[in-house]
């Protein structure tokens, strides 16, 4: 379920002069009957033994080529919001200015994004062929659902809240998809030559307007305005629950009604899967901010600069973790780690009191991917 809001970056750690504009959601002044997750302990991780260290996220968020004061932006971003016709226009700025005007570049990096999930499914024993899986957040275009497609997975369904994804940008995507055939084929482990074939065939379909649905023989399943929190699917029917740059854009009372219902529809041993950037993602257009920007302001004056367009949490990696243990989920896999780069940067802002029940590191992590599964017992 994604809110609003530019189509999200990697959750990558961004060098110091990169990420790129988008998605990819105000923390509200204490939001209203919201639950803040704060804790003085330092996280302690389980990993199972024997499991090999996951996989770093490559360095794939760009700073986009349009420098714009970060609160040049969000102004920009309430007047579209708050005028009639404000959701196309921004639309049309995301092709122009934003994130999908380089869309070759952007749909690169989504897939490298989706090859770094589906490694991690697969240590996790999801095996994909078999596998029915819901999606929280589409975005302006389904990569991750077309990928799964492509690599031979039973069943995907993405939900979005809005109704962001556009004709044109499925078959631009497909289109671009043809550059990754070999990507797609090792990582779900399948022949390139049945990958370029479904992929063939997908874009003549959508060529002939047929919908994504029909296109894919009924694997992509795509629902919006839909609701993660209430998706009335049968219980315990889907393999896995995921989402790719999304978590940072929901409210924390939403995330754990999600991650309650994603409990609940995921069968006996089922995982969430969760890829998340909790960096401040203003500083993707305005090279003069960083990462840990956002940490400076108390709720009331951040919940003024979210807009209907952007909204971000400012959730720590830690939050996450702790509200899918919080709904019965044990965590299997966690990549967050405190960034060095950023530990020193703490030292360079005064981090507003509101965050004062978080560790040092803590707050210095701006990624996560976690793993979380359903106990197999219940």
């Amino acid at each position: 379920m994604a809110l609003e809001v530019d189509t999200g970056p990697s959750t990558t750690e961004a060098p110091s002069t990169e990420p790129h504009l988008d998605v990819p959601r105000p923390r509200p002044s204490r939001p209203t009957a919201v639950p803040v997750l704060l804790r003085d302990a330092p996280l302690v991780v389980p990993v199972a033994p024997s499991a090999p260290e996951p996989p770093r996220r490559p360095r794939s968020d760009q700073r986009s080529w349009l420098r714009l004061d970060w609160r040049a932006k969000a102004m920009i971003q309430k007047v579209l919001g708050a005028v009639p016709g404000g959701a196309e226009l921004h639309y049309v700025l995301q092709r122009v200015g934003g994130g999908m005007a380089q869309f070759e570049r952007e749909c690169d990096v989504k897939v490298d994004d989706w090859r770094l999930m589906v490694e991690q499914l697969r240590a996790a024993r999801v095996d994909l062929s078999h596998a029915t899986m819901l999606e929280v957040g589409t975005g302006w275009y389904p990569t991750f659902p077309v990928c799964l497609y492509l690599a031979g997975a039973a069943r995907v369904l993405t939900f979005d809240i809005t109704r962001h994804l556009r004709p044109e940008m499925v078959r631009r995507l497909v289109a671009r998809l043809a550059h990754h055939v070999r990507t797609i084929a090792k990582a779900g482990g399948t022949s390139e030559a049945e990958v370029e074939t479904r992929r063939a065939a997908l874009s003549h379909a959508l060529g002939r307007g047929a919908s994504l649905l029909d296109a894919t023989g009924h694997v992509v399943d795509y629902r919006a305005p839909a609701d993660a929190t209430e998706t009335g699917l049968p219980a315990g029917a889907h393999d896995v629950v995921f989402s790719n740059s999304v978590l940072e854009h929901v409210p924390p009372d939403t995330i754990h009604r999600m991650f309650r219902e994603a409990y609940r529809v995921l069968r006996p041993g089922g995982v969430m899967f969760h890829s998340v950037n909790c960096g401040d993602h203003y500083a993707y257009t305005d090279p003069s901010i960083d990462q840990l920007h956002y940490l400076k302001y108390s709720e009331a004056r951040w919940a003024w600069w979210n807009t209907r367009f952007l909204y971000q949490n400012r959730l720590r990696s830690i939050d996450f973790t702790e509200a899918a243990r919080e709904a019965g989920f044990a965590i299997e896999t966690d990549t967050s780690r405190a960034n060095p780069r950023h530990l020193a940067g703490l030292d360079q802002i005064v981090v507003d009191p509101c965050f004062a029940g978080y560790t040092r590191e803590q707050l210095a992590i701006t990624s996560i991917d976690f793993i979380a599964r359903k106990p197999a017992s219940r």
